[in-house]
């Protein structure tokens, strides 16, 4: 796998990746997997093809979920439950939801967060108030070029339980 942090990280709670395949993005997502918990909210941005839905896939296979995680665009959101005992996974795609936080309490996040790994697609400015403490990941990729695979993917964990969360041994 060729994912690379940078020499000096900016804070402890940042890293940076470069993946470039659809698999890296996946298995990216299978590693993160292992360092989330019940309670967490993993907010995805990227612009349409950035590789958010693969990274949720790669997710729930690593949080060993039933059913396939695929873009829940006209559902919403989707309940993933766990097939060995750990948290469910709920996979919201806000894409369509464009009346910020009212909309997205009509889903009722704050009620399934303390037992779920929440994971929201298109959540910038949308989610941001369910929770202080919450993981940022940013998918970059080359603007127009639908055939360059390389994304360049900064994850930023915020609040007191991303504090002490080395980030970068995804990098590894």
């Amino acid at each position: 796998m060729v994912m690379e942090a940078p020499a000096a990280p900016h804070d402890p709670a940042d890293t940076e990746l470069t993946v470039t395949s659809p698999d890296q993005m996946r298995e990216l997502g299978r590693r993160l997997a292992k360092l989330l918990r019940a309670g967490d909210l993993v907010m995805l941005t990227g612009e349409l093809g950035a590789g958010k839905t693969t990274l949720s896939r790669g997710l729930g296979e690593g949080l060993g979920v039933r059913g396939a995680v695929t873009s829940p665009t006209f559902v919403i959101a989707r309940v993933h439950p766990s097939l060995g005992g750990g948290p469910p996974l709920v996979h919201v795609d806000a894409y369509r939801l464009g009346g910020g936080l009212d909309e997205m309490e009509d889903l009722d996040l704050d009620v399934s967060l303390p037992e779920s790994v929440i994971v929201v697609e298109w959540g910038e400015g949308k989610v941001e108030e369910l929770t202080d403490d919450r993981l940022e990941v940013v998918i970059h990729r080359a603007v127009g070029d639908t055939t360059d695979e390389v994304r360049h993917v900064t994850l930023t964990g915020l609040g007191e339980r991303w504090a002490a969360v080395d980030l970068s041994v995804l990098a590894a």
